[in-house]
């Protein structure tokens, strides 16, 4: 059904859950998926003044680790390094444009579901969904 499945991880645990998922959508056919991991930057991350670190240096290195970590993912799934993705930014906008700019018919992402104000505040999945001009696959990760 499934050509081509932009899979999001956050590089968590929870990310084997969604992985494998996509993995079955595509019937084991590595070669229909593309992996991402969007580290938002650094300054982002943190809402006070770091005068002590050197932004640019952290934030490579989030990068560096991030690319090796899915790289590794990668290559357990056989999936070729142009199909590896690792970006900088505002998740939930990164993944959707790198999901058109593949042509991708599915997003698959992970989502805790949760209820109440985390709903009202939105979650990556939740931002992903709006927006997106293919179809969105949160899988249900954690609190099982």
């Amino acid at each position: 059904m499934y050509n081509k499945i932009l899979v999001a991880v956050d590089l968590s645990s929870d990310s084997r859950k969604v992985i494998d998922t996509a993995v079955d959508m595509v019937n084991r056919d590595s070669s229909k998926l593309h992996l991402v991991h969007v580290v938002e930057p650094v300054a982002a991350a943190y809402s006070m003044d770091i005068y002590a670190v050197n932004i640019g240096e952290l934030q490579q290195e989030a990068i560096n680790m991030a690319e090796q970590r899915l790289k590794k993912i990668g290559n357990e799934l056989d999936i070729g390094s142009d199909e590896v993705h690792t970006l900088l930014g505002a998740p939930a906008p990164e993944i959707r444009n790198l999901a058109n700019e593949i042509g991708a018919d599915a997003i698959v992402i992970g989502s805790h579901g949760h209820a109440g104000w985390k709903i009202l505040l939105g979650s990556t999945a939740i931002k992903v969904l709006h927006g997106a001009t293919c179809d969105v696959l949160t899988v249900h990760v954690g609190d099982d």
